[in-house]
């Protein structure tokens, strides 16, 4: 009985986590005093990853269905895509496109600030959001004529890192301005930030184990993943010194292809 308590915090973290990634209808948990309370990042952190594997079973759900009615890999791949953008509302995409247009842009510290935090998508936004979409739906694809089994808990392995190893700008940098999601969200202490890429490497590496991709595999994508934000963190010190929201969001889509595109350079070996 004394773990109830600390189960529904649990609890209440992931709807918390679930709100915030995504668009998906959550009901008040038991352990939530008040669903509207100011969101607390340091305390939701850890139940990120767990967030982001129900958010990538949505999309796994669409790819088995998809092949359950005989749709071939790209077809099937594109609706889970699809699938995830839906329930997440474009989130970590609008976070791509805003961080490509600021960072590739000739201008200033404070005028790629200005760029990012334009509703209107340029050139560069543009290309990085159909290039991500294009490289996750063939990764996918090619995941799939693996199994069906193995493609879904690639989905779901991916979703959960990603968006652990997706923090790793709100631990490394200090916000790059005074307002918006990532100053709101501070910065994120580095004993957080280890726990919960500890539970997002954890759950990537059960549900590759389950999807019989093998732990090696595993291992090796999560690493790849982790190197991944660690590029994004350089090139955003580099651009605009700090983290924003749509550097976090963009880092999310970057370790999520990290990670498959790992999985699938080692799974055609396994499949021999």
């Amino acid at each position: 009985m004394s773990d109830w308590p600390q189960s529904l915090k649990i609890l209440a973290a992931i709807a918390r986590a679930l709100r915030f990634y995504s668009r998906l209808p959550v009901p008040t948990s038991p352990g939530e005093q008040d669903a509207t309370a100011e969101l607390d990042f340091v305390a939701m952190a850890p139940a990120v990853p767990l967030a982001g594997a129900i958010i990538g079973a949505v999309s796994a759900l669409a790819l088995a269905v998809a092949h359950s009615l005989g749709l071939d890999g790209i077809t099937g791949a594109t609706l889970a895509v699809t699938c995830s953008i839906v329930v997440t509302g474009a989130l970590h995409e609008d976070g791509l496109a805003d961080t490509a247009d600021g960072f590739f842009a000739r201008a200033t510290v404070t005028r790629r600030l200005e760029i990012m935090r334009d509703s209107r998508i340029g050139s560069f936004g543009a290309l990085a959001l159909i290039l991500a979409t294009l490289i996750r739906v063939a990764l996918i694809a090619q995941l799939s004529a693996f199994g069906t089994g193995a493609a879904c808990a690639a989905l779901m392995a991916a979703a959960a890192m990603s968006r652990a190893t997706g923090l790793m700008p709100l631990m490394l940098m200090l916000p790059a301005r005074h307002d918006g999601a990532g100053a709101e969200a501070g910065q994120l202490p580095v004993a957080v930030f280890t726990h919960t890429l500890m539970i997002g490497g954890g759950v990537a590496l059960l549900l590759c184990l389950i999807g019989h991709l093998g732990i090696v595999r595993g291992v090796a994508a999560c690493l790849a993943a982790l190197a991944a934000s660690r590029g994004i963190c350089a090139l955003a010190q580099q651009k605009i010194g700090g983290q924003t929201g749509d550097v976090a969001g963009a880092a999310q889509i970057v370790c999520e292809i990290a990670f498959y595109l790992v999985l699938a350079m080692k799974l055609g070996v396994a499949a021999a």
